[in-house]
């Protein structure tokens, strides 16, 4: 089994390259729920979604979130009638939301729902949230001087993460459980990869669960990750912005330190070779390859080398 920690579109691009690759292994993708929310009473789960659809073949690439070939009279509408729709959920893509939040009041478990979508998705990989309990990313903003406290999705949505992170919290993840299957996931995977997302809006509300991290340290030997940041740029997404926030710049070292006590080897691309010696020199093995999934054949060649990469160093 290869267990997968993911955030939303590089993640889902690495387990679409999983997935499509030479490797005949079960694959089981833990996904962030820290980024879920409710818009017009609907539970949307973003990330989930993301992974979904793309392994789905129905994500919308163009716009890098939602549902192909989208059209959104349904928010057309409500802009009209002057309500909110700074969350633009697509006609499609409400399907889902109305699936989900019908099957939540039924009482079903996140799990459950995630498992019915992926199934009738035909997604060909197991997809678990994180928890089943409420965990909310929580991000203080400074902005002229005023710090206030929003939701992620207000920050990278609504703002456009466009301003300066003080702080992020992890709401509820202190009492949070690991949803079913999480734990034995890990325990049980031959290696475990943290797909090139996020560290801090993606995958840290994953380990921000106490039982998570202290799977995952368990297993620092058989653990890797590759990174998000390819020549101190972030491959999509605020994660270079957000380190230099929070860390003082976007280096390799600053994503390496994040991951210090959760992998021992990290997969960087070919254009940081500078970077190996002292990655090298944090007790890191380091691979050198290229890790810019363009095409469906460089997703799967990442993949690949990423999962032979961690076997090699992997102690079970």
């Amino acid at each position: 089994m290869i267990c997968v920690l993911s955030g939303g579109v590089g993640a889902a691009k690495f387990l679409r390259g999983l997935r499509g690759s030479n490797l005949d292994q079960q694959i089981v993708a833990i996904v962030n729920t820290g980024d879920d929310d409710r818009f017009h009473s609907l539970a949307v789960s973003p990330d989930i979604d993301t992974v979904t659809y793309t392994l789905a073949g129905l994500s919308n690439d163009s716009l890098g979130w939602g549902v192909k070939d989208e059209t959104f009279v349904a928010m057309q509408e409500l802009t009209a009638l002057g309500g909110e729709s700074w969350f633009s959920l697509g006609d499609r893509d409400l399907a889902t939301h109305l699936y989900r939040t019908d099957r939540l009041n039924e009482k079903a478990t996140l799990s459950e729902v995630t498992a019915e979508i992926a199934s009738k998705r035909n997604v060909g990989i197991e997809i678990l949230p994180m928890s089943n309990d409420p965990v909310r990313t929580r991000i203080l903003l400074c902005s002229g001087g005023t710090t206030r406290e929003v939701s992620f999705q207000e920050y990278f949505v609504k703002q456009r993460h466009q301003e300066r992170i003080l702080e992020v919290n992890y709401r509820g993840a202190e009492t949070a459980t690991a949803a079913p299957r999480v734990l034995d996931s890990i325990a049980e995977a031959e290696v475990i990869i943290i797909a090139p997302s996020n560290p801090i809006l993606s995958i840290k509300p994953i380990l921000a669960i106490d039982e998570i991290a202290k799977a995952v340290i368990k297993r620092r030997s058989s653990t890797v990750f590759v990174s998000p940041i390819v020549g101190g740029k972030a491959i999509k997404g605020p994660a270079e912005s957000n380190l230099r926030d929070l860390f003082g710049d976007a280096s390799l070292v600053s994503v390496a330190r994040i991951y210090e006590d959760f992998a021992s080897g990290i997969v960087i691309d070919h254009r940081d070779s500078e970077a190996k010696s002292e990655l090298e020199s944090l007790g890191y093995r380091v691979l050198l390859t290229d890790t810019m999934m363009t095409t469906r054949a460089k997703e799967e060649a990442l993949a690949e080398a990423t999962v032979d990469f961690a076997k090699a160093g992997a102690v079970n």
